[in-house]
């Protein structure tokens, strides 16, 4: 069904994923990303290329030569980081304030050359769509392919993804059978107080001391309240209060995010969250809003497919080289939308000892393109 890239292949995809590095475009906004990614599918001879599922979405169909049978979709992700590259590599990002810093340059670039193989050989029964993302880094991407008509529209029986996963040893395959990844919420809670003078707290409702202790009692909720063998992260990860230093302002907005693996952890945090920081709250003179939004489902993978990616995996990389019961992950991940909507299995790619996603400096090594396979910055946590 396929073969290795050649030494030619190999440099050819080095360069195509160092020019999306260079190039890196956020959420839906991916446009060359798109452009170049349609006009490579097209040239290595795909029977199908439709774009703008999902405003930037690209699919490439390749018919097999053995006849009719299922399509299997294969995902991967376009979109980069809005973060600011300091790696200063030859190819690092050309644009201020964003950055390849999820590997997500490395899946497209993965992807088309295995679009480029299938074409090349269709030495298989059925059809192969090949999945172009838009919009995986807190985005909904996934959600909004599939609500476009994905599934439908080309018929696909199954879908895979793989994401590159520093910490697991190089070139290892990890996966596991149902959750692997977590839901990820997003709460956003508004403290409301009385602003005044600074030289008068006395005579004020404090939102900046209020949402202080609010930080702290959330962390109640996983030590105090969950059961400590059911998942569950709650990080504060933004506060934004006041203008100027001698006032006290009217009221403070806290953000984060939520991690957990079932619905009844879900509504359990939501409740607590709401509970903790509105008794906090009150306790001193105040209130709280609290928005809770739903962002991400759990990546869940099915037992056949998974069975499926381990059996394909040890083929590749021997048994060695791959562990079919990893841990999961808190990160989250929007190709649960599509398990949501089709069978089908989510697979990590080991990197090595290499510093963790979202980081803006280090250069990640093991991808497609690199002196000594290490050149690339990637990751696997998304927002």
């Amino acid at each position: 069904m396929g073969r290795e890239l050649g030494a030619t292949e190999h440099e050819e995809l080095t360069s195509w994923r160092r020019m999306l590095h260079a190039a890196p475009e956020l959420l839906f906004d991916v446009h060359e990303t798109a452009r170049f990614v349609a006009e490579k599918l097209k040239s290595f001879g795909c029977d199908e290329v439709v774009t703008g599922l999902a405003k930037t979405g690209v699919v490439g169909v390749i018919n097999g030569k053995r006849g009719p049978g299922e399509t299997v979709g294969l995902r991967a992700d376009m979109d980069a980081l809005p973060i600011q590259e300091e790696t200063n590599l030859p190819y690092a990002s050309k644009v201020p304030g964003r950055m390849h810093a999820c590997g997500h340059d490395g899946h497209t670039t993965m992807l088309l050359g295995a679009a480029r193989i299938l074409c090349e050989t269709r030495d298989f029964a059925g059809r192969v769509a090949v999945i172009f993302q838009p919009a995986e880094e807190a985005g909904d991407g996934g959600r909004h392919m599939v609500q476009d008509g994905l599934m439908v529209r080309f018929d696909i029986s199954s879908v895979f993804g793989l994401h590159n996963m520093p910490g697991i040893p190089k070139g290892q395959f990890a996966i596991r059978s149902g959750g692997i990844m977590a839901a990820s919420d997003v709460i956003t809670i508004t403290v409301m107080g009385k602003g005044g003078h600074s030289a008068k707290p006395e005579e004020c409702v404090d939102p900046v001391f209020i949402g202080s202790q609010i930080v702290s009692a959330l962390q109640s909720i996983v030590s105090r309240n969950n059961d400590p063998l059911e998942p569950l992260v709650i990080s504060v990860t933004t506060f934004h209060a006041g203008e100027a230093v001698n006032v006290i302002p009217q009221q403070a907005v806290l953000t984060g995010t939520v991690r957990s693996f079932t619905k009844e952890m879900q509504f359990f945090a939501e409740r607590r969250i709401l509970e903790v920081a509105r008794g906090v709250a009150r306790a001193h003179g105040g209130d709280v809003e609290l928005t809770y939004q739903r962002l991400c489902p759990p990546t869940f993978n099915h037992e056949a497919e998974t069975n499926l990616c381990v059996e394909v995996a040890r083929e590749v990389a021997g048994d060695d080289m791959v562990e079919p019961n990893t841990k999961p992950i808190l990160g989250s991940e929007d190709f649960s939308f599509m398990l949501l909507a089709k069978p089908g299995a989510f697979i990590f790619l080991g990197q090595g000892d290499t510093p963790y996603c979202h980081q803006r400096a280090r250069a990640f090594p093991n991808a497609v393109g690199g002196e000594n396979n290490n050149d690339i910055c990637k990751g696997v946590e998304r927002d």
